[in-house]
């Protein structure tokens, strides 16, 4: 009896392991193919500013703006992987049609930060973007300095008097000195589902293994308490 409901435990836990294994693996393949898609919404062709953005249906809208930098603006504290510390530009770009928006113009070293800020024609190729960067480890900005810790859009467009709407520009022209674009792209976006994948069949390995030594156990003891017998 004893021997049997070993057997069913042991039967149970690994379908459950492998169970898991193999949602982890439909979970892959959908998570790539929604970044697939996403990547390519991103990079597709840039459209007209819409009149009425909507942060649902318009996130990741490729747009191309032209308009004027009033050298209003502020910076996000940012780093990269290969300059280190610095800032993210966020800009008051001022669009022909009239309105007031911001353009994310891309990453500064804090070496070359005091230069000094682009003003003028500029055409800008970006995103929509509404990040979600503010959590409770998130420092409080400090507007007096221009300075802030997370792209928190409303927040960012009543320090400039802007719309809430951010254009996180992949290319711009005339290119702005010393700021390099960081455009909007998938890379930020955790996708683990394969290191989960291998994660729960390795379980069901290990737990496979163990069953196996310790049914084997049992029933040698068993054939030894008979042969006692």
């Amino acid at each position: 009896m004893r021997f049997t409901l070993s057997v069913i435990f042991s039967a149970v836990i690994l379908a459950v392991l492998v169970s898991l294994g193999l949602w982890q693996v439909r979970r892959l393949a959908w998570k790539e193919a929604y970044l697939a898609d996403l990547q390519a919404r991103i990079a597709a062709a840039p459209v007209e500013l819409p009149a009425r953005p909507d942060p649902a249906r318009d996130q990741y809208l490729p747009v191309e703006v032209s308009g004027t930098l009033s050298g209003e603006g502020l910076q996000v504290l940012a780093s990269t992987r290969d300059a280190g510390a610095g800032y993210r530009i966020i800009r008051v770009l001022e669009t022909d049609g009239g309105r007031r928006v911001m353009a994310d113009l891309g990453f500064e070293s804090i070496e070359s930060h005091e230069k000094p800020r682009l003003t003028g024609p500029i055409r800008v190729i970006g995103n929509l973007h509404w990040p979600d960067e503010v959590d409770s480890w998130t420092p409080a900005p400090e507007p007096d300095k221009g300075l802030f810790f997370a792209r928190d859009v409303p927040v960012l467009a009543d320090a400039l008097g802007t719309e809430p709407l951010l254009i996180v520009a992949r290319a711009t022209e005339p290119p702005v000195a010393g700021v390099q674009p960081l455009p909007v792209s998938t890379e930020s976006i955790p996708n683990r589902h394969l290191e989960y994948v291998f994660t729960w069949f390795a379980f069901a390995f290990i737990w496979s293994v163990i069953s196996f030594v310790m049914l084997r156990r049992i029933r040698l003891k068993r054939t030894r308490s008979q042969k006692g017998t």
